[in-house]
């Protein structure tokens, strides 16, 4: 690939959406994981669902904001950056795009402020709603951005008039072919990925005799999450995979290292595709049996890479690697599940230390997997910008190479910079743990009672960390 501003621009996006990415993503997972635990306290009167919410609260806080700072630059690079998608395809992306402010930002900016300082301010009941309504909110963003996004993988319900496209069914557009697989994907990550997290603080809580009785909360929620969730994962994930196949061939090639169509498609468990002579070298394989996954036939043939001209192929070692990289987590996750749920009906994971130890290890797995699966999806969508309409090469701003340059040191800096330090917040949050002096307040339908000298010490509940 050519050193040049087009280059430095895709690597500029791709650089802050990586950073932005994992902060949306875990705001969907802990927020519906914050409402549940509400819910369940609202129920029960367990205090313990009560106090647990209050300490994710803190971390959704911070990671919401991370979320938002890192997102605004985004929209500005379609102007100087990608100035020419901006032109072509601005009529269908920029509704959807500003279709999620409408809905979601809107919503989330109403109930927010309820969620995050109403806990002594404001009735049981409508607290408890807050938190349901901000869950629901980043769930119908990620709902907009995944089908703004699918559109431009499965374009539809649109038509070209000088070179520029303009809606013509919104229902097409918004429900583009690849829009139920990404969406229900990438929410199914979301959640899984705020499960691991959840499990590795519990258990981390756990080894060190913390907060006996919310990390065994904490863990056995977690459990009981991804024994279910992470399989489910792959089966959505085995039909995102065959409705790729039908609509985006050559990224499938690559993310199997399949050269030869007349030939069925081996597992490649490991390899190194080479474009230059055509092959995946070093590679170990098991023959035939991506030809069953993929055709439900075991001598079943897709297109190879060799159908597809070298100008229409995707870069080979991004899909490919991130591909098993995403598999291979995947499967980490849904053995997890099943080992820590067994333990649980043994009655044995709170002293399991060979399994409480490695998991409290497991909470950057989950943003891992979803980085790599955005790179397989959007490498592996190269050399379209657009598939099938806009060329990534056609797209870019006429900028020069020193201008993109700049601004990508300025972004790699000023990202490094926030991550490390939003990061580091969380490990003290995290590190100080639960708050066991705070009691919670009346539920709907019971009596009042005043405040306790902790409660008003404690009024907001977003404090900063100590120590």
């Amino acid at each position: 690939m050519d050193f040049d501003a087009t280059f430095l621009a895709r690597l500029q996006f791709a650089f802050t959406v990586s950073f932005h990415i994992v902060f949306p993503a875990f705001s969907i997972g802990t927020s519906a994981y914050i409402a549940t635990l509400l819910l369940l306290w609202s129920k029960t009167g367990a205090e313990r669902y009560h106090r647990l919410a209050r300490f994710w609260t803190k971390v959704f806080a911070v990671s919401f904001a991370m979320g938002v700072v890192s997102g605004i630059v985004l929209s500005y690079q379609f102007g100087t950056n990608w100035s020419r998608f901006s032109e072509v395809v601005g009529n269908v992306i920029g509704p959807l795009i500003g279709y999620e402010v409408l809905t979601a930002f809107f919503l989330e900016a109403t109930f927010l402020g309820i969620m995050l300082f109403g806990w002594t301010r404001v009735p049981s009941w409508l607290h408890v709603t807050s938190a349901c309504v901000v869950a629901v909110g980043t769930a119908i963003s990620g709902f907009w951005i995944l089908s703004a996004n699918s559109w431009m993988h499965t374009p539809a319900g649109f038509e070209m008039k000088d070179g520029v496209a303009h809606p013509v069914d919104w229902l097409q557009i918004v429900f583009n072919p690849s829009f139920p697989y990404r969406f229900t994907h990438m929410m199914i990550a979301a959640y899984l990925t705020t499960a691991v997290v959840v499990l590795a603080v519990g258990a981390r809580y756990l080894l060190a005799n913390r907060f006996g009785e919310d990390a065994r909360t904490m863990v056995r929620m977690a459990v009981g999450m991804i024994v279910v969730v992470a399989p489910l994962q792959a089966l959505v994930g085995d039909a995102h995979g065959l409705n790729t196949l039908e609509h985006q061939p050559a990224k499938i090639a690559a993310m199997e290292g399949h050269w030869d169509g007349s030939e069925p498609v081996a597992l490649s468990l490991f390899g190194w595709p080479n474009a230059a002579t055509e092959r995946t070298d070093f590679e170990l394989a098991i023959p035939n049996l991506s030809s069953l996954i993929l055709t439900h036939h075991w001598d079943g043939k897709i297109k190879g890479l060799k159908d597809f001209p070298p100008e229409d192929r995707p870069p080979l070692l991004a899909p490919y690697f991130g591909f098993r990289i995403m598999v291979a987590i995947g499967m980490l996750f849904i053995a997890t599940g099943v080992v820590g749920t067994w333990l649980l009906w043994k009655e044995r994971l709170w002293e399991a230390r060979w399994f409480l130890w490695p998991a409290s290890l497991m909470w950057p797995l989950g943003f891992v997997a979803i980085l790599s699966g955005w790179i397989t999806t959007e490498v592996g969508r190269q050399p379209w910008v657009v598939h099938g309409v806009l060329r990534t090469a056609d797209a870019v701003s006429p900028i020069s190479l020193t201008s993109v340059a700049i601004s990508l040191a300025l972004f790699v800096v000023v990202y490094c910079v926030v991550f490390s330090m939003g990061v580091f917040y969380v490990n003290r949050l995290i590190n100080r743990g639960p708050d066991a002096t705070v009691t919670a307040p009346p539920r709907h339908g019971q009596p009042s009672r005043p405040l306790s000298a902790a409660e008003e010490a404690t009024r907001g509940a977003i404090e900063p960390a100590q120590g």
